[in-house]
């Protein structure tokens, strides 16, 4: 198993450095500096791990697993000396990567054709069988020339525009027989920066599949025609020489903006539709809510205020207010036990500074990627900050935790201390831990090495537990956030709800509404992930986050306003469930997924595919969870301290 060749310090400071801009007289995405190269300069071609993606044939994704460029069945020719890998981030090796050195040879602006890339190889019967599985499953070839991932020419069938589409097929399936592609025309875009200075620009690769090719000697063949292609032979040995060509063609396009032709947006109007949907709704939902606040609760209030100065100016001969002055009713009435602790308080403050830390690492992290930080020229980028400022946020995480355990009148504080940093992500290492087995055990190359778990672990320990200890300790040491209403010793009766004040109805209705904010987006993320597809709308992300933001808690506001007027105060883990429902309808959606644009043929990539399903919808329910409980207890806070009593 590899070993990761930084440690975990030096992982976050070259992470760190990586990230910072490189001062130039042009544009450049952070970190990623040109490359100059002379004519007939060396162009190292580094090759990373073969993915499952959808093909001509089947559009459907029919598995999950990459396999690693040089596993033993595919026979791919390998450098003098055997392969190197290159070193990667923490954040790359998490994603997948798997980028080592390769035989091909390269050089800057000279063209060569048909030349050999090694002996011929033997397949074996086994090994057959298994390569063409994976071309019926529609496998890419994934190389990277200068950081550029060579890519296939596409046209969107709806613009009928050309972009760049990284990876190219290890294969096609012609009627029933795959053909293995063994000859690669690579065509490179290069731009001339100054005098005899160029620079790699685009990387398009067209694979053939050619049955006669002949080796002649080192670096030399004779290449066949497409007439007879390549079909692996199940029940015998057979040989195939592997063999390449090199064409290079000068561009005006800039080294600043050579990622534009491979950052293509399908049917850009419907991000737009979504976002005006989303916004449509949030200015509903703030419309009521500010109703509600503004009008009817405000009226609530001063006429609460005033019948409290009546009773105590105007009492009747029986100890009663004079008539025209009314009894409580409504939200009012629990104004003595709606700051009762909840039930489970440790749980539920664990869970909430487990959402705080969740939701401060998501929103900087978007943040992030908008102003360029995470281009994906920057491999690994997006992975390495997600685990810096999760670390980091370690702090926050414990210091919310303590201060709403505090306020719920907790007393195992030491457990609470203990849990925030141990309890959930014990949970999702656990479940990536058991995944990673699975994936494991099919020889892909997207598991996880040990040693890079080990150092997840040791991050883990040395900074984002002693950052949690640290948070929750300074919350500890903070006053109580003090409930503006006296607690009834005797909790209050709660008369039965019906309808949409039900749990369940109420999660039902709440839920769907923060989720229509991100729905679109959700579905370009997931086709990002299972497709290795590059996802870079940042922009509307961002967008869609804050519009989801507000719509939890608006809507979760809104349900809790409906609750405390129907006398019920347990609104604490009710707003919490409220907002997180929309996990459920993510998770909903995941299934969909499945039904509509994946067909697996192995029970493994199921298992696999639900459980990181599952684990994204949990840590988004904590998520949106904690959004819905902070809103509607400010809004608690707000409403109660507004009145007068005794």
């Amino acid at each position: 198993m590899r070993r990761l060749d930084i440690s975990a310090t030096g992982a976050f400071l070259a992470s760190l450095l990586a990230l910072a801009p490189a001062p130039a007289s042009a544009f450049y995405f952070p970190g990623v500096a040109p490359t100059s190269y002379k004519k007939g300069d060396a162009v190292p071609l580094y090759v990373n791990h073969l993915t499952p993606a959808d093909s001509q044939n089947d559009p459907k994704l029919r598995s999950v697993f990459s396999f690693d460029y040089y596993h033993p069945p595919f026979h791919f020719c390998q450098p003098e000396g055997g392969p190197k890998y290159i070193r990667e981030s923490l954040g790359s090796i998490l994603f997948g990567d798997r980028i080592q050195t390769s035989p091909f040879e390269l050089k800057m602006a000279v063209n060569e054709t048909c030349k050999a890339l090694c002996e011929p190889r033997e397949y074996a019967p086994r090994d057959a069988l298994f390569v063409n599985s994976r071309i019926y499953q529609g496998y890419d070839l994934n190389w990277l020339i200068d950081g550029l991932p060579a890519a296939q020419l596409l046209k969107d069938p709806n613009s009928n525009t050309p972009f760049y589409s990284p990876g190219f097929a290890l294969g096609q399936v012609d009627g029933e027989y795959p053909q293995l592609n063994n000859h690669y025309d690579i065509v490179i875009d290069y731009h001339e920066a100054g005098p005899d200075n160029y620079r790699v620009v685009g990387v398009l690769v067209d694979p053939y599949s050619y049955r006669d090719s002949k080796y002649i000697d080192k670096g030399q063949a004779e290449c066949g025609n497409e007439e007879n292609a390549v079909v692996l032979d199940e029940n015998g040995n057979m040989s195939v020489t592997f063999t390449y060509s090199v064409y290079w063609r000068l561009s005006p396009t800039p080294f600043a903006t050579r990622w534009d032709k491979y950052l293509h947006v399908y049917d850009p109007k419907i991000h737009w539709f979504s976002l005006i949907n989303s916004a449509v709704i949030v200015v509903f939902l703030i419309g009521m809510v500010s109703t509600i606040l503004v009008r009817t609760l405000k009226k609530d209030i001063a006429r609460y205020n005033r019948l409290d100065q009546l009773a105590l100016d105007d009492f009747g001969p029986n100890g009663n207010i004079e008539d025209g002055v009314q009894e409580d009713s409504g939200w009012k009435l629990v104004h003595g036990d709606v700051f009762r602790p909840p039930k489970n308080p440790l749980f539920l403050a664990v869970l909430v500074g487990n959402g705080a830390q969740l939701f401060m690492m998501a929103g900087l992290t978007i943040a992030f990627a908008l102003l360029g930080f995470l281009s994906p020229s920057n491999r690994g980028a997006l992975g390495t900050v997600i685990i810096i400022f999760y670390t980091l946020f370690g702090f926050i995480g414990g210091y919310v935790s303590s201060r709403i355990y505090k306020f719920f009148h907790g007393e195992s504080w030491k457990l609470c201390f203990f849990y925030t940093p141990f309890a959930l992500p014990g949970l999702v290492f656990a479940t990536f831990f058991l995944l990673n087995l699975f994936v494991w055990g099919r020889g892909a190359s997207g598991a996880v090495p040990f040693t890079t778990m080990l150092i997840v672990v040791i991050i883990w320990f040395v900074i984002s537990v002693p950052l949690s200890f640290a948070g929750s300790w300074v919350g500890f040491r903070q006053p109580v956030v003090e409930a503006p209403v006296r607690t009834n010793q005797i909790p209050r009766q709660i008369p039965p709800a019906g309808g949409y004040l039900r749990p369940f109805p109420s999660m039902a209705l709440a839920g769907v509404l923060p989720f229509g904010a991100i729905f679109v987006e959700l579905y370009f993320i997931m086709n990002s992930i299972w497709f290795s597809k590059v996802y870079y709308m940042f922009g509307f992300l961002f967008i869609c986050y804050g519009l989801m933001i507000m719509t939890s808690a608006a809507v979760t506001v809104l349900m809790i306003y409906f609750l405390l007027c129907a006398e019920n105060y347990h609104w604490q883990w009710r707003s919490f469930c409220t907002a997180g429902a929309s996990a459920f309808y993510v998770f909903a959606s995941a299934l969909l997924y499945w039904m509509k644009d994946v067909h697996f043929l192995s029970w493994t990539s199921g298992v696999v595919y639900l459980g990181y399903s599952a684990l994204l919808s949990l840590l988004f329910f904590v998520l949106t969870g904690t959004i819905g409980f902070f809103a509607s207890w400010l809004f608690v806070l707000k409403i109660y301290k507004s009145i007068k009593v005794d």
